[in-house]
């Protein structure tokens, strides 16, 4: 699906939605993007191999030890945001790249410049977060009934 389109090229509203112009310019941006967290996502893993291999004192070794879980969360990070990358790919493989997976409806060119892995619109994520907050606060009032009950029966 190679298009040519100048280098300074970004999607236009006036624009048929998701033309096969828009598709290759998201393909391209996020291919690019992909790299970038695949380089950096190894460079990590570079820098945790020589810093273990060095033997500090008992100190330095707590610290590296803080270091090292700082970048592996962020390592980590890195191959989530590179897993929904490869699925934003695979929807414009599929073309069903820009529309909400919640409401069929255009996710929109401003939404997707911002956060071109984006699957839903934003009043469907707005939805999407406000039911994982209920499900969360839920689950934490749920836990601390459960977890009150735990401790009082466990003194009798």
């Amino acid at each position: 699906m190679k298009v040519d389109f100048p280098k300074n090229y970004s999607p236009s509203e006036d624009e048929p939605y998701m033309s096969s112009k828009q598709l290759e310019y998201f393909r391209q941006k996020l291919l690019h993007w992909r790299k970038q967290l695949a380089q950096e996502a190894t460079d990590i893993s570079e820098r945790i191999k020589e810093k273990s291999l060095k033997e500090p004192d008992a100190l330095d070794q707590g610290v590296l030890e803080s270091h090292k879980a700082v970048e592996l969360r962020i390592r980590n990070r890195y191959i989530k945001l590179i897993n929904k990358i490869d699925d934003a790919l695979e929807r414009i493989k599929k073309g069903t790249y820009g529309y909400c997976e919640e409401t069929g409806g255009e996710i929109g060119i401003k939404r997707l410049e911002v956060r071109p892995v984006a699957r839903f619109s934003i009043e469907a994520q707005v939805r999407h977060e406000q039911t994982e907050r209920r499900e969360r606060a839920r689950y934490r009032k749920r836990d601390l009934v459960k977890g009150v009950g735990d401790n009082e029966s466990s003194s009798n």
